[in-house]
């Protein structure tokens, strides 16, 4: 077992920091707590491969990411036709079937949030927090992937199991809905 590694402590030192990652990616908190409990679990499978190139809460989270990406992979795949299918219908009403321009009452406005106010932030992430548990469960993984992990679309792609002009409509769809709801829920 490395020396840099002290299994006893990691949920007293990483738990809260690994939950709160877990929790702005997956919307459900018991789920959330078992994928914490999991990686500490495959951590200590896996405590002797430890190499010690990067800090314990680094080796944590890169777990717990492949972890919460193998669930993003499970919902994805159980997908319903019924959740696709009502968030597209969320987005019939956007544009003029005629010309393609924006309608008039879904086009985009201003959030009002060029100035930071912490306040202001922590009230607009929890909508925004709300706004993405609406998402079908793969526009979700997907978005999220992409901008809250900031991972590559090549990335994004292999791990889901999504061609690139898939991966395209579905971020595009995503932000549509975001959109949409965050501006009836913010401003």
């Amino acid at each position: 077992m490395s020396n840099e590694l002290d299994p006893h402590h990691w949920a007293q030192a990483h738990a809260d920091y690994l939950y709160a990652y877990t929790r702005a990616r997956i919307s459900d908190e018991e789920l959330a707590r078992d994928l914490v409990q999991d990686t500490f679990l495959a951590a200590l499978e896996k405590v002797r491969s430890f190499e010690g190139r990067s800090t314990e809460r680094t080796w944590l989270t890169s777990i717990l990411r492949n972890k919460i990406i193998d669930q993003y992979r499970k919902k994805s795949s159980g997908l319903l036709d019924a959740d696709v299918k009502r968030a597209e219908d969320e987005q019939a009403d956007f544009f003029n079937a005629d010309d393609g321009h924006w309608n008039n009452e879904p086009a985009p406005k201003h959030f009002g949030i060029d100035n930071y106010d912490p306040l202001h932030s922590k009230e607009f992430d929890h909508i925004l927090m709300k706004c993405l548990k609406k998402l079908p469960a793969l526009w979700m993984s997907v978005f999220t992937m992409k901008h809250l992990d900031e991972e590559q679309t090549d990335t994004i792609c292999t791990e889901l199991k999504l061609s690139a002009s898939n991966y395209w409509v579905i971020i595009h769809r995503a932000k549509l809905n975001l959109r949409a709801c965050l501006q009836k829920n913010w401003i």
